[in-house]
């Protein structure tokens, strides 16, 4: 285990750029001594903001790049303008060049996946990456994936993802034998796309040791905490994302709204402000602010666009303990005999035949 974790920053990626990425990475810093890190970006805007940290700046060095990832490039145009010379580009090649140990990035999605699959390469036997997240949920938390790297999933993609999902909560939520579910538009076997009815009955009928296969679940499922892993593609994985995020911001605004109404709510609210402190965290979306890329050869954490300094550390901090718990290694070393199983017993299956 190595004595500090090294952490690259695209500080061009998000919404705010340097103005919200150096204030994330010293409060990440501030609680956890053991980092270092290294800023690629501009640095006439990454200099000033790191000059007001003076702890941060005594572990960190800059990295001047003159091409920043914009939020609305396709990735097919990120990689030609931002291929080898762009902030985000050289933070994954930090990782690649094991000049660190983690890349973040609050920067485009598409284009983040695109270079770190490029560049980083999958894990054997993982065709496609997907972004997976801790979230929170009635009964604790869950793992959800695919949250948004690629749209779209075959019947293989959605295994892996059950794989590598199921083999996150192992190692995160020391849970032996993780519940997965497959999110769908009812939980009845008939319902859904092919490809989600095919990988549920290959999971089903396979039984494998380390993932306690629970069937389809809904939508509300996901908060309610039903499965330890709900797995399902990145286009409804997103959508379901953002939705929870902008629903704890309503509730939030109405609880505000609520309590500040009239007086005896005003007076009501003293009594419960604990309480109220309480829920208002839980739905705070900085808390669970980071996804990681699974299935890559390097750690790449992406950060929502928009997050605070606060939720920016979040990000910073799941890197942090991606790399101190070694977690790649041990998933990689999971997923190396159930992946080999579950093909072949793909290969044989009527099912999986008849939609080839």
């Amino acid at each position: 285990m190595p004595d500090k974790v090294r952490i690259a920053l695209d500080a061009m990626g998000g919404d705010h750029g340097p103005e919200v990425i150096v204030p994330g990475a010293a409060l990440a810093h501030g609680r956890h001594r053991d980092t270092e890190f290294i800023f690629f970006g501009d640095s006439a805007r990454i200099e000033p903001a790191l000059s007001a940290e003076p702890v941060l700046k005594a572990v960190s060095r800059v990295v001047h790049t003159d091409v920043a990832i914009k939020m609305d490039d396709k990735p097919s145009q990120a990689l030609r303008q931002g291929r080898l010379k762009s902030s985000m580009w050289q933070a994954i090649d930090a990782v690649k060049q094991g000049q660190a140990d983690v890349a973040v990035s609050a920067g485009n999605t598409g284009a983040l996946m695109a270079m770190a699959k490029i560049h980083l390469r999958t894990m054997a036997g993982i065709e496609r990456p997907a972004i997976a997240a801790i979230w929170p949920t009635l009964r604790g938390e869950s793992v959800v994936l695919d949250l948004g790297a690629s749209i779209g999933a075959d019947t293989q993609h959605l295994i892996d993802m059950a794989l590598m999902g199921s083999a996150m909560a192992r190692i995160l939520l020391h849970i032996d034998r993780p519940t997965v579910g497959l999110l769908n538009i009812g939980v009845e076997e008939v319902k859904g796309l092919d490809e989600v009815r095919e990988a549920g009955q290959i999971l089903r009928e396979r039984n494998l040791p380390h993932i306690n296969y629970a069937g389809f679940v809904e939508g509300d499922d996901i908060g309610k905490g039903t499965v330890d892993v709900v797995v399902t593609e990145g286009f409804a994985g997103n959508i379901a994302l953002k939705s929870a995020e902008g629903t704890a911001r309503q509730i939030a605004g109405f609880l505000r709204a609520e309590m500040k109404r009239t007086i005896w709510t005003r007076i009501g609210y003293l009594f419960a402000r604990g309480a109220f402190r309480a829920l208002r965290e839980k739905l705070d979306p900085d808390r669970s602010n980071g996804g990681v890329f699974l299935g890559l050869n390097g750690i790449v954490i992406k950060s929502h666009g928009g997050a605070s300094a606060s939720g920016f550390s979040a990000a910073v901090e799941i890197g942090y303990e991606m790399v101190r718990d070694e977690l790649m290694a041990k998933i990689g070393q999971a997923l190396v005999p159930e992946a080999r199983v579950v093909a072949e017993v793909q290969d044989q299956s009527p099912v999986a035949g008849a939609a080839s």
